[in-house]
């Protein structure tokens, strides 16, 4: 694929996912979210494998390394999300 048509395909989903955003309700947004966040366990699985497929290519290193590190911060911020959307149903009594 060209650079050209990469920017118009990077382009044109943009602006499909902020329409599409857009149109979600806030009670609905953060559960959406998280659960979005959580999927990019596939992400750190995809990473992990070309970290393992790179042999002595660095920059393959490099690209999986900074691969894995935004899928775990995805992950690890999907979670916190909703841990932090579900102790809002909790009672203020109750601990965990």
């Amino acid at each position: 694929m060209a650079l050209n048509e990469a920017l118009w395909v990077l382009l044109l989903g943009s602006l499909l996912g902020l329409e599409l955003i857009g149109k979600v309700p806030p009670t609905l947004h953060t559960p959406l979210m998280s659960g979005a966040n959580a999927i990019s366990g596939v992400t750190v699985l995809a990473a992990l494998a070309l970290i393992g497929k790179a042999g002595d290519n660095t920059s393959l290193l490099l690209l999986g390394a900074v691969s894995l590190g935004f899928a775990l911060f995805n992950v690890v911020g999907g979670f916190l999300v909703t841990d932090r959307m579900l102790a809002m149903f909790r009672r203020r009594g109750d601990r965990r």
